[in-house]
């Protein structure tokens, strides 16, 4: 655990239940024996130090440039990408007798950093963020170029080959009491790709992907929203 955070953790349970998913705990002790609290926290924390970060680096750049770098960095893909780079996938094992699935890692990175917030606060955390995780595993510079928008880049790629897309809502359902959305791309009315997820739009955008991934546009990193 110190080598991961760069120190010793003085509540050691705090970060073994940032490592605890839901699906290992029974429902009676659901509210405090998983990460789910300390996801939520770190998400808030997380976003804001990444805006600072991005704040001081580009002095000169607008808020759109900000908010797509922020959103680059912190969405679940990328998240999930930085856990598995962490190796959190072997503290996930040790904490939860279940299949591990791909969110889970960044989920865990988020839960992380609301363990490092309880006990370091907001300075010692954004040393752990900026440090031990942005400088770690993310290329900035390379997602400064990086086009994320996959519904854009699908569009664009069937405006040139003379091909027609759309999305259809699929289904929309409840989900750990939250709406869920199952939308599937359509190409020359062909469906090439489905997704689910709490927001239309990024169901639209995985599907996009998945879609041009389908069409040979991208090559396949396996790294997919899973569907919880």
């Amino acid at each position: 655990m110190r080598q991961l955070l760069g120190f010793t953790p003085a509540n050691l349970a705090i970060f073994k239940l940032a490592f605890s998913h839901k699906s290992t705990v029974s429902e009676k002790a659901y509210a405090i024996q998983n990460n789910e609290r300390l996801e939520y926290l770190g998400d808030a924390v997380l976003g804001t130090i990444v805006a600072e970060y991005l704040f001081k680096k580009y002095p000169n750049s607008n808020e759109g440039f900000l908010t797509k770098m922020r959103s680059k960095i912190v969405k679940r893909k990328t998240l999930n990408k930085i856990g598995d780079r962490m190796g959190l996938d072997m503290l996930l094992s040790e904490q939860n007798a279940t299949r591990l699935s791909r969110s889970m890692l960044g989920n865990a990175v988020e839960a992380l950093v609301g363990a490092v917030y309880l006990e370091k606060g907001y300075v010692g955390t954004r040393n752990f963020v900026v440090n031990k995780i942005l400088r770690s595993y993310v290329n900035v510079h390379e997602l400064e170029s990086f086009d994320d928008n996959y519904k854009s880049q699908l569009l664009e790629w069937c405006q040139k080959n003379g091909q027609s897309v759309n999305y259809k809502l699929l289904a929309r359902y409840k989900f750990e009491k939250r709406d869920r959305f199952k939308v599937a791309v359509m190409v020359n009315g062909q469906r090439l790709a489905t997704a689910d997820d709490y927001n239309k739009k990024s169901a639209e955008q995985t599907a996009s992907e998945k879609a041009m991934v389908a069409l040979g546009i991208l090559s396949d990193d396996g790294d997919y929203e899973e569907e919880d």
